[in-house]
């Protein structure tokens, strides 16, 4: 039966309306409502029920399509991993689109905002850290497309973070009051044909890097454009995004390499 429970997360009161429901072996599922200064923002929480003790928490960044299925699906495997993972919100209501001048629009606003977007990725971490299955000092984001952006600016926040690692997503340059030594570590996962991001993004992002003292990775997948972890893409990579199927199961074993590394545990593959 749903619950609710109140939370006080940086002086702000988040209603979280919790629906159980099993998903695979162990691994629930749960729908998260918070707010973010007055928004209704509707996550997405999955963690492994059978598994004691606090563990880490992953939060998960949608694509510009918003939380969808794939996001969803990305939460549940990372439960099944053995960690809490909690899918953002970023447009509020749970709002998604499949019409990509919709997506555009949506995502438009708030990269057009940046203070706008660190905000809603933030309180989506609150929620995370204060979930009583995580040990809020192991937390990591990961994001894809617009999401990978997203992670990068909320590392540049300075978020009290393990980690992040953005999937085929944009290269936002720091801000001036960013560039200094980053708390968290950066692993980029990119597809080395991507014609969404210029060979002069990756410079920038790279001087912005050093100039920060950033602990950061760069890693290219040959052949690969953007969107390469989603099957939805399509397979056709002439289009400039389409899902590699050996990229996606690359990238993703060297997300699970990082998070052994940051956290000093023993992960699965």
């Amino acid at each position: 039966m749903p619950y609710k429970t109140w939370l006080m997360l940086g002086g702000a009161v988040a209603l979280i309306f919790l629906t159980l429901a099993a998903v695979e072996a162990g691994v629930v599922t749960q729908t998260v409502e918070y707010r973010q200064d007055g928004t209704v923002m509707r996550g997405f929480l999955a963690y492994d029920d059978g598994l004691k003790g606090k563990r880490p928490g992953v939060l998960v960044v949608h694509e510009w399509w918003g939380l969808n299925d794939f996001a969803r699906e990305r939460a549940v495997k990372l439960a099944g991993l053995g960690y809490v993972a909690l899918a953002a919100d970023m447009y509020g209501g749970g709002a998604t689109t499949r019409d990509r001048e919709e997506a555009g629009k949506l995502a438009g606003a708030l990269r057009g905002n940046p203070d706008l977007l660190r905000a809603r990725v933030q309180a989506a971490l609150k929620v995370l850290a204060a979930d009583p299955r995580v040990d809020p000092k192991r937390l990591a984001a990961i994001g894809f497309c617009f999401g990978g952006t997203t992670v990068l600016e909320l590392a540049y926040s300075g978020a009290d973070l393990a980690g992040v690692v953005s999937f085929h997503g944009g290269l936002p340059r720091p801000r001036p009051g960013d560039l200094k030594p980053l708390k968290a570590k950066i692993l980029v996962l990119h597809g080395a044909d991507d014609p969404h991001v210029s060979a002069a993004d990756i410079t920038s992002f790279e001087q912005a890097m050093r100039q920060a003292g950033a602990d950061w990775q760069m890693v290219f997948f040959g052949g690969a454009v953007h969107s390469f972890t989603n099957p939805a893409a399509g397979h056709n990579p002439a289009t400039g995004a389409a899902y590699d199927a050996r990229a996606a199961r690359r990238a993703w074993r060297c997300m699970q390499e990082f998070f052994r590394e940051i956290w000093r545990v023993q992960g699965q593959d």
